[in-house]
């Protein structure tokens, strides 16, 4: 076997066009698109690099085929938050053949120890875990999109190997055509028409603003979990950038309470739906077809983040935001599903609000750890 490290046009396309290989008659897979992969990479569109590194490396058999990727980063915020140092891999992709993945973990390991590492988190992407995250193992159906797909015999690989359940998520659907079960709306619904507390989508046009409640919220809600690292402004303002050409302004919703942002909730059309034709190319051709399958609409919506402060928590502000979000999208008749994604099983009150919207099993991915 022949394994190269990714540093040129060739290389490059050669680490795109693996997935390609691994996934060509899996009719459920869809195929990221190129630029978005290249983008984690990029120094230039990934702030992440401000603070980590990363590099990747492509697999070769004796004859020359793909047939296996790996990659490597370290983040310096999050690194020494652990035990062990611990840096992170991603982008692993491999036909059905152990000694082939050992291969590419060892690799990424070499990396990591070499780099000061002492344990790495598997499969996780070198940015945030709302895309590229997580090993799937149960629930093998078309993902939406930025969800990470992937054949059922990597379990067996990462187990293996070594690798340990550090906790799993879970993504639940939800059947938008459905009512809601009774006691879910009456609670939302009352709170939604409390005196002081308002509801607004998001305006592209004041992306800026809406990211800086974005940032308030967020990092006030998420600081109790363990080893949390507070988000950054350009991150989220990065983001919000990145969504604009799927987003539909009217599925992200923003509470406020006495003008003090105090929830939201990240909600966007499966952009999947609308790439699968695609196979991963934006060009000119890719263009109109992705702009004509969004003119078409798509049948699935993700909800990709939530948060409430601290403060706010227990007020019923995340079920009248789902309640908000309804008084839109039902009037369309276009959406069917509701996509939760994903909640980690240590987040027990994102769990209980799942439950009392009747919401349904979809499919579970793990984060896994390996200690050196």
């Amino acid at each position: 076997m022949i394994l190269t490290e990714v540093n040129d046009k060739a290389s490059k396309k050669a680490f795109l066009n693996t997935a390609r290989n691994i996934y060509k008659n899996d009719d459920n897979w869809v195929c990221p698109l190129d630029n978005d992969i290249e983008a984690v990479f990029d120094p230039l569109k990934n702030n992440f690099h401000q603070y980590g590194k990363c590099t990747r490396w492509i697999l070769k058999d004796d004859n020359g085929k793909l047939i296996g990727r790996v990659a490597a980063f370290i983040n310096n915020k999050k690194a020494f938050n652990y035990e062990q140092p611990t840096g992170g891999m991603g982008f692993f992709e491999c036909i059905d053949d152990e000694r082939a993945a050992f291969l590419l973990f060892d690799t990424a390991k070499k990396w990591l120890q070499d780099n000061g590492m002492q344990a790495m988190d598997g499969p996780i992407n070198f940015g945030e875990n709302d895309t590229f995250w997580g090993l799937l193992v149960e629930g093998f159906s078309p993902p939406s999109y930025g969800m990470n797909y992937n054949p059922p015999y990597y379990k067996a690989f990462f187990e293996n190997y070594g690798f340990k359940k550090q906790y799993e998520q879970i993504t639940n659907h939800v059947d938008i055509i459905k009512p809601f079960p009774e006691r879910f709306y009456k609670i939302a619904k009352w709170v939604s028409q409390k005196p002081g507390y308002e509801f607004k989508h998001l305006e592209a046009n004041k992306i800026e603003l809406f990211a800086a409640d974005f940032l308030e919220i967020y990092n006030d809600a998420w600081e109790g979990f363990e080893n949390f690292v507070p988000i950054n402004y350009n991150t989220i303002l990065e983001s919000f950038t990145k969504m604009k050409p799927i987003m539909d302004e009217r599925l992200i919703i923003f509470a406020y309470v006495n003008g003090d942002p105090a929830s939201f909730n990240i909600v966007l059309p499966d952009a999947n739906q609308m790439l699968k034709p695609l196979n991963g190319k934006l060009n000119l051709i890719g263009k109109l077809k992705f702009l004509y399958y969004k003119w078409k609409g798509v049948s699935r919506m993700r909800a990709i983040v939530m948060g409430t402060k601290k403060k706010y928590q227990n007020h019923g502000l995340e079920s009248a935001l789902f309640i908000k979000l309804g008084e839109y999208v039902l009037p369309l008749n276009q959406y069917s599903v509701l996509e939760l994604s994903w909640v980690g099983d240590f987040n027990e009150k994102m769990v209980a609000l799942h439950n009392s919207m009747g919401a349904t099993f979809a499919n579970k991915h793990l984060t896994m750890r390996y200690i050196f």
